[in-house]
């Protein structure tokens, strides 16, 4: 009788708890698994999320990047390191430029900011907010 009440309590306390999407155990070992965020219209793409990603990225960027000119007129090129956030809500926040051209920094934020809201990341199945720096050669 005793073994049964200590089942049952078991029984109880462990059909109440939920599994997270992307988290596995092992052993002693627990692993999250972390999603990253998706471009609009990559949820049902034929592409892996990544390169659904880059390729929407490219696109963006193509579309709307704008060559800034110096006082000559002359389309100024460059180099711009590129950071920022996607937070929990799927937007790009705390976006920064290192490169030697403002003019070619000041370009890149911008179309950063013009980034589409997003699925956001995953981490443990909860919304997390992922980093991204990626280099930018125009």
């Amino acid at each position: 009788m005793k073994h049964l009440l200590i089942i049952a309590i078991i029984f109880t306390f462990t059909s109440t708890l939920q599994a997270q999407e992307g988290v596995n155990v092992k052993g002693n070992t627990i692993s999250s698994a972390e999603i990253a965020p998706v471009w609009p219209g990559c949820e049902t793409s034929e592409l892996s999320s990544k390169d659904c990603f880059n390729k929407m990225l490219a696109v963006h960027i193509k579309e709307n990047f704008k060559y800034p000119k110096d006082s000559n007129g002359k389309f100024i090129q460059g180099k711009s390191t590129i950071t920022f956030f996607i937070d929990e809500t799927g937007k790009a926040t705390k976006i920064s430029a290192e490169g030697p051209k403002k003019a070619i920094n000041d370009e890149v934020i911008r179309i950063v900011k013009l980034f589409p809201v997003m699925k956001p990341g995953i981490r443990g199945g909860k919304p997390v907010t992922i980093k991204y720096k990626m280099p930018f050669n125009f």
